[in-house]
């Protein structure tokens, strides 16, 4: 927690600075009362006390108890504004951290516990700020004051004092041993919870189409159930707390008020016994805030372990150094559009074994350079390393003949078209999903351009609104196909110099997709294009075809040369076309 609060902006700081002082004047009001307190008590038992006296002392009391009550809220207005404050700064800092991180780091924490880290843990911090901070003060500061106030009244009575302070300690200290391992317990099983929900609702329509509700509903059932079994057990042992408080501070006062009698029936003159009640009275009220100052310990240890928890998770990720780190600038070169694999390897991070071997190759600009291979051959892992999804384990790739890794990344991917595996469209409209990342209004022509360079008119002819037309999160009121263009369109419209097709055709008729490259190869005229494929129709009129099989380079050239001396690829192509569509090209 401590290292996590060395985050805290110098403004709050300020402002923590301020409730301190604000706590100090609270507990010198408190403290001053019962001074007022006794007065008042000797005067109504002393015969010939003025009753101008007894008001005076009363209006005192009266005005420190205001003055009390104005710092407090002082005290907690800043508080809740320093924990709000701090929450949005974490939020943003990990936001901005998650958005830097390689798919490595993504893949390290999973998803949805990066959402259970941005949302709940940070929740949790808040939650702590905004009551415990007063408390964390004001609690040592109260029972310190109350510890030297109390030590002149008695032996007695400080006796019985410091042995409720030793039962709360144990009382609060045994509840935390037993408490926090079962916080770091909730934390994970929110992970899970998270996990199930969102596989449950991205997958509801293969969900249906199995019946598998009460499979799903099953799974959900046991995340839920681990996660209330824990909260239950925690709440159960937290339950023991407050009313354990409570008997002590009744013992405290019922142990005060016997001591106080005895020693009142056992004094010999009147004078002596109004010392003792006065002193009984002032000494039950500094007891009492005591007490109460204990209480508001634990209650302060009901919410630190899971703080605790939550702010060690919150610096595991905040503390993560990303793997892929920005070069020194952004490289001069006159080259435009050229790519090259020098003896590239690669594997995932704690794999044994790479996943691509010793990969060579070299686009020149304006090329069409296509891959294709079985499924799991590496294919989209090579065409990832050249935006820097992830890094070359050995050899170099070269954009525009300068080293990926010397770009800075915003200005390598300024340079790149990418269309991913997965065609992914963000809630907004048509128009937002094409000039993503770039403004609307000034660019609509070159937004229905680029879709219709996509072969998307009739997406926007069957939609009133046109490139204005609203998109569903994740674009689940298109088509596959319709995704699909609408994110080649989005490339289109950056006008990069390389464009990186990730089997972006796959949901494409073949009429559409042989459209779609003839208007591509003449729309794009210049720019170098990566194509990667399953079927050889796409492939096949490819300025230059790299076959992967198992990671490696199984060969290169264009489809007829690779009909005639590259095995792999005469398999793929027998497997797709017939002997006499092969004969005849």
């Amino acid at each position: 927690m401590i290292k996590l609060l060395k985050r805290m902006p110098a403004k709050d700081w300020l402002n923590f600075a301020f409730v301190v002082v604000f706590i100090f004047l609270s507990a010198w009001m408190t403290f001053t009362m019962p001074g007022y307190m006794s007065e008042i008590t000797t005067l109504v038992e002393t015969e010939g006390s003025a009753m101008s006296d007894i008001l005076h002392a009363g209006g005192m009391m009266l005005l420190c108890a205001c003055a009390d009550v104005v710092a407090t809220i002082c005290a907690q207005f800043l508080a809740s504004r320093i924990s709000a404050s701090f929450s949005r700064k974490l939020r943003s800092d990990m936001y901005n951290k998650v958005v830097d991180f390689s798919m490595e780091e993504i893949s390290n924490f999973s998803t949805s516990s990066l959402v259970t880290r941005t949302t709940n843990d940070i929740t949790q911090i808040q939650m702590f700020l905004a009551i415990g901070l007063t408390a964390v003060v004001r609690t040592p500061v109260m029972s310190i004051w109350a510890l030297i106030k109390i030590i002149g009244f008695g032996t007695e009575w400080t006796l019985v004092s410091i042995g409720t302070i030793i039962f709360m300690l144990i009382l609060i200290i045994s509840n935390m041993v037993i408490v926090i391992p079962k916080f770091r317990q909730i934390q994970t099983f929110t992970d899970k919870l998270n996990s199930v929900t969102r596989e449950n609702l991205t997958g509801v329509r293969v969900v249906r189409a199995y019946n598998a509700e009460e499979y799903q509903e099953k799974k959900f059932d046991k995340a839920n159930t681990d996660i209330t079994k824990t909260h239950l057990f925690t709440g159960k042992i937290m339950a023991y707390l407050f009313p354990g408080m409570q008997l002590a501070m009744n013992g405290t006062s019922l142990a005060i008020y016997w001591i106080g009698t005895y020693m009142i029936q056992n004094s010999a003159d009147a004078a002596e016994r109004i010392s003792i009640f006065s002193n009984l009275v002032v000494f039950m009220t500094y007891a009492v805030h005591l007490v109460i100052s204990f209480m508001m310990l634990a209650m302060i240890f009901t919410f630190m372990p899971r703080a605790q928890v939550s702010a060690g998770r919150i610096n595991e990720v905040l503390d993560t150094t990303s793997r892929i780190f920005d070069g020194e600038g952004k490289p001069e070169t006159e080259a435009k559009g050229t790519v090259e694999f020098r003896n590239v390897s690669f594997k995932y991070p704690d794999a044994e074994e790479n996943v691509l071997e010793n990969i060579s190759f070299r686009a020149e600009p304006g090329e069409v350079v296509a891959f294709i291979g079985s499924t799991g051959s590496g294919k989209s892992t090579l065409i990832n390393l050249i935006p820097r999804f992830y890094d070359a384990t050995e050899g170099e790739v070269l954009v525009d003949g300068v080293n990926v890794k010397d770009y800075k990344q915003k200005d390598l991917r300024d340079k790149l078209g990418y269309v991913s595996q997965k065609a992914v469209l963000f809630k907004g409209t048509i128009a937002s999903n094409v000039a993503y990342g770039d403004e609307v209004e000034g660019n609509e022509d070159r937004i229905k351009k680029a879709v219709e360079i996509a072969q998307g008119a009739d997406i926007l002819e069957k939609e009133e609104e046109g490139i204005f037309a609203p998109v569903a999160q994740g674009g689940s009121n298109f088509s596959g196909g319709q995704k699909q263009r609408i994110s080649i369109a989005r490339a289109v419209f950056s006008t990069p110099e390389i464009y990186i097709f990730d089997d972006s055709f796959s949901a494409l008729d073949y009429k559409t997709d042989k459209k779609l490259r003839a208007v591509l190869s003449t729309e794009t005229a210049g720019v170098t294009s990566f194509i990667v494929a399953q079927r050889i129709g796409t492939v096949r009129d490819a300025d230059k075809i790299i076959v992967i099989d198992e990671g490696k380079m199984a060969g290169i050239g264009t489809h007829e040369e690779l009909l005639k001396t590259c095995e792999v690829y005469q398999q793929i192509a027998l497997s797709q076309l017939s002997k006499e569509e092969l004969a005849n090209e």
